[in-house]
């Protein structure tokens, strides 16, 4: 199950410094001009899972596998995209594709980094970059309503039920607000997200600050989690030259660099958790002699749903679930140690999948 993040911002803010490192790869060139990026970049990174390494550990697995998310280093949005100003639509239509937005947002003073509109304001940075994806989305809107109209004039009960959904939307967006503001049911909420709106995904709020300021964020970083706060969504404070810094270094002298920062951890670390949260994800592993691994599903999925992550099959044929916590699987050493102290639990077809949960699916073939 894979999941993409697209990174998004106006031009030099500092998108693709932080794609490099978050891939630790030059596959996106990072250059103090807009537009740098002309195709968007996917890069692939591995969650930081250190109850994986345990559980390898204790299973004596050969390979070791983490979870992969995705992140798509797209091109600079300026004013006038939706209109096909710059690089225009083509990049709004990359953003569609992914599941969250991370929006970055230049909270750093630098005179040799130029800022596209002169100044240094993430909020007013914000405001052009949502206001485009906005107008793009009522396009969007206008011209599918015709076609929805005449399907629901037909009959069409799922034609009717999108033209309602499709209401609801504008309404957000001619009030000035991202369609993501709007109030849908549970039971609406996935035909919601098929209508694929650009201010309809969920956002983070990523602030690239200065190297002084990456252990406690500024003052610019601080309006930007206080706008986040108010419309109930999250930030992260990174530099993305630190990061870039960090992802060059020997692994084994990162700690002390990091540390020299006054931080514990890479910018990474916290991105993905966070992306984790946005998203409403967790893990479960499978551990044993051949490999250790960690599997992305939903929070709330069943125990098929999580077997169908690995196979189809294995959701089709499902039987039964070996489950074991990973604090038992750890303090018992094993799943033979878990078994004799009576916490391996046979789960069915309705259980819920728990964090963390080490599991061994039986499947009709």
């Amino acid at each position: 199950m894979g999941f993409k993040c697209g990174i998004v911002g106006l031009p030099n803010v500092g998108k693709s410094t932080l794609f490099n490192a978050l891939t630790q790869t030059a596959a996106a060139q990072a250059a103090n001009y807009p537009f740098c990026t002309i195709e968007p970049n996917v890069g692939e990174v591995a969650v930081p899972e250190p109850r994986l390494d345990a559980l390898a550990k204790i299973a004596g697995s050969k390979e070791i596998i983490p979870a992969r998310m995705n992140f798509v280093d797209i091109a600079g949005l300026v004013k006038g995209a939706s209109q096909g100003e710059g690089l225009g639509n083509k990049f709004l239509a990359n953003i569609r594709e992914c599941d969250a937005v991370i929006y970055v947002c230049r909270c750093f003073e630098d005179g040799d980094v130029t800022h596209v509109a002169g100044r240094i304001d993430p909020l007013a940075d914000l405001e052009i970059v949502e206001t485009e994806l906005m107008l793009a989305d009522l396009e969007s809107l206008e011209k599918r309503r015709a076609n929805v109209e005449k399907k629901a004039k037909s009959g069409d009960k799922e034609a009717k039920e999108t033209l309602a959904l499709l209401d609801v939307a504008k309404a957000e967006l001619d009030a000035g607000r991202p369609a993501r503001r709007a109030k849908i049911a549970d039971d609406q909420r996935k035909a919601f997200d098929m209508l694929q709106l650009l201010t309809g995904k969920p956002v983070l709020y990523v602030c690239n600050v200065d190297e002084g300021s990456a252990a406690e964020g500024n003052a610019l970083s601080r309006h930007v989690a206080e706008r986040a706060a108010a419309e109930g969504a999250q930030s992260v404070v990174i530099s993305a030259k630190i990061e870039a810094e960090v992802a060059v270094l020997p692994p084994e002298e990162r700690a002390e660099f990091l540390g020299a920062m006054g931080l514990s951890e890479p910018g990474l670390n916290r991105l993905i958790r966070a992306g984790y949260a946005l998203l409403g994800l967790q893990t479960y592993f499978t551990a044993g002699p051949k490999e250790a691994r960690a599997w992305t599903i939903h929070k709330g999925d069943t125990a098929p749903q999580a077997a169908g992550v690995i196979h189809t099959d294995f959701e089709k044929g499902f039987i039964r679930a070996e489950t074991i916590s990973y604090e038992d699987y750890v303090k018992h050493n094993g799943e033979v140690g878990a078994k004799e102290a009576g916490r391996m639990r046979l789960e069915g077809k309705e259980y819920v999948v728990q964090d963390g949960d080490v599991m061994h699916f039986r499947f009709n073939a």
